[in-house]
């Protein structure tokens, strides 16, 4: 399967989730959610059997590509948020699954997450926020310490945990809000820091529905992190 058509089939399938959040149809929804979830993790978290877009990503990291610099996001979309432009490629799954496990725990299912002292010293990051805020030279520093077989542990347990939680979340209480408190615990947990350019995550999180929070950032946000790292490098090469 070429790039196009991973990106194509992602496409598709958004378009009918899309069409579900706007009927407010919450079980088709959470159905699609987990359609789109499965294309943007390794093929193992969902037992599909055809590589995805993050089983190319995650070989290339393994094979030793971590510390290759790729644009943060194929866009400018919020990069006036942003730290710096240009990030090593372990940054992009650290990011990734930092907000999906973040936002799964704390604000899909109101509990802890996944990360811990024992990942964070697996996976060998000196820090344990999104690293939004970082800058360039702290960026390299970090995709140097990284310890990218951890990472992808690390990626795939918390996709088989939001997975889980997909299919438990009520149907009634899909479109609905979380509490402040929720929402501030992950700021407390240290998932995001105090600067503006990590904070506003807060912000942003804290105005979305759950069913809006299948959307960004458990399935579409991969699509701003995960095409910069097959567009920029030598990975699917067509």
């Amino acid at each position: 399967m070429t790039k196009q058509q991973l990106y194509d089939n992602f496409g598709a399938i958004n378009l009918a989730f899309h069409r579900a959040l706007d009927d407010r149809n919450s079980e088709k929804v959470k159905s699609l959610a987990l359609r789109l979830h499965a294309l943007v993790h390794p093929a193992c978290v969902s037992g599909g059997s055809e590589k995805t877009m993050a089983d190319y990503v995650a070989e290339y990291m393994l094979a030793g590509h971590q510390n290759d610099l790729v644009p943060r996001q194929p866009w400018a979309t919020d990069l006036h948020y942003a730290g710096t432009d240009r990030v090593p490629m372990a940054w992009q799954l650290w990011h990734t699954a930092r907000i999906e496990d973040l936002v799964s725990n704390f604000l899909l299912a109101d509990r802890e997450q996944i990360f811990n002292s024992i990942w964070q010293k697996k996976i060998g990051s000196p820090i344990t926020d999104t690293g939004n805020a970082l800058e360039p030279e702290e960026a390299v520093e970090f995709g140097r310490a990284i310890r990218p077989q951890a990472l992808v542990d690390y990626m795939i347990e918390i996709g088989r945990n939001t997975r889980k939680i997909i299919a438990e979340i009520p149907s009634d209480r899909l479109f609905e809000t979380v509490p402040e408190e929720w929402v501030m615990r992950i700021y407390e947990a240290g998932g995001v820091t105090g600067d503006l350019r990590s904070v506003w995550l807060l912000v942003f999180w804290g105005r979305l529905t759950r069913a809006g929070m299948l959307e960004t950032p458990m399935t579409n946000h991969f699509m701003m992190h995960l095409p910069p790292c097959l567009d920029n490098l030598q990975i699917m090469v067509e």
